[in-house]
């Protein structure tokens, strides 16, 4: 397995956020924090958060946002002051009025500037978890959250619960012998006219590697070879950590889909490609938020 030489961010891959995780062992973090005047706070209901802007979220002070929501400490900003989470469930619908409105994660993760992105995705990992795993999963008790929302402790057995992430492989695959065309398959749950990369969680006792193999076998039919990491990103839908790679077919007419999970696979063109890409052409593809957008992206743009 091999990097690309100059790695390009996934949507919802930005390093350079400080999530200051030495702040968290202090146990009044988050009773200080939400009584200080700067602190900012992100409120989001289930994926969705306040925008400021079209590639802005809108952050609030603590006295601005519900009272009622799963708190949590983000990190710092640029500036040192604290940022926090306000986690609400779905339902809680858009909690107040924001200048661009609310949108997903899904739909703004890709046009955000690449610290918000971070910050959302981050926000929407951390909630999901907060809101979902109340209760110790040995004991059955109700837990208590620590360390500023990123532990719990049960009170019952005394076991530790972080939130969990799954790993998973998703993979764009490319023609052995025509470097202009692309292996995309369609998805059962899907619009007939969407097409994606290929994925799938990684399985017990498995390597990223070896999850490529198997998920290519099973869904599309093809052996690859040439397997190369380009890039990862968390996809809180609901805890994956998407690990994107290019792959080639060892031959390109083994190419089906499994009638199951994938009804359709297709070799695309470089021109099919770019219609799409360009809102054009029978095809839709990912969108801008996802990893296989960029992987899709490029491919076409030679930087595979």
């Amino acid at each position: 397995m091999t990097a690309p030489d100059t790695p390009r961010l996934a949507p919802l891959g930005h390093r350079g956020v400080d999530r200051s995780a030495s702040d968290r062992s202090d146990p009044g973090l988050l009773a200080a924090a939400r009584q200080d005047a700067t602190t900012r706070v992100l409120v989001v209901s289930g994926d969705r958060a306040p925008l400021g802007s079209e590639d802005r979220l809108c952050w609030v002070s603590p006295a601005e946002a519900p009272h009622d929501g799963e708190w949590a400490f983000l990190g710092r900003d640029v500036a040192g002051a604290v940022l926090l989470l306000c986690a609400l469930s779905a339902d809680a619908g858009d909690v107040f009025p924001a200048p661009a409105g609310w949108a997903s994660l899904r739909a703004s993760g890709g046009v955000l500037v690449p610290e918000d992105s971070a910050r959302f995705v981050e926000s929407v990992s951390l909630g999901g978890w907060l809101r979902d795993a109340r209760f110790c999963s040995f004991c059955g008790v109700l837990t208590d959250v620590l360390d500023g929302g990123w532990s719990r402790r049960c009170p019952g057995c005394g076991r530790l619960h972080f939130p969990r992430t799954d790993p998973a492989v998703i993979v764009a695959v490319t023609h052995p012998d025509d470097p202009d065309r692309l292996l995309l398959g369609s998805n059962a749950a899907w619009a007939p006219e969407r097409y994606s990369c290929f994925a799938g969680f990684v399985e017990a006792g498995e390597s990223l590697e070896g999850a490529v193999i198997r998920e290519l076998g099973e869904e599309a039919g093809v052996q690859v070879r040439g397997i190369r990491y380009h890039g990862s990103q968390a996809w809180p839908y609901p805890r994956s950590l998407m690990v994107g790679f290019f792959a080639e077919a060892e031959d390109a007419f083994q190419a089906r889909a499994d009638g199951e999970e994938i009804v359709d696979v297709r070799w695309f063109s470089r021109a099919d490609i770019g219609a799409a890409l360009a809102g054009d052409g029978d095809i839709i593809l990912p969108g801008a938020a996802s990893i296989a957008h960029m992987l899709i992206t490029d491919w076409f743009e030679d930087r595979a």
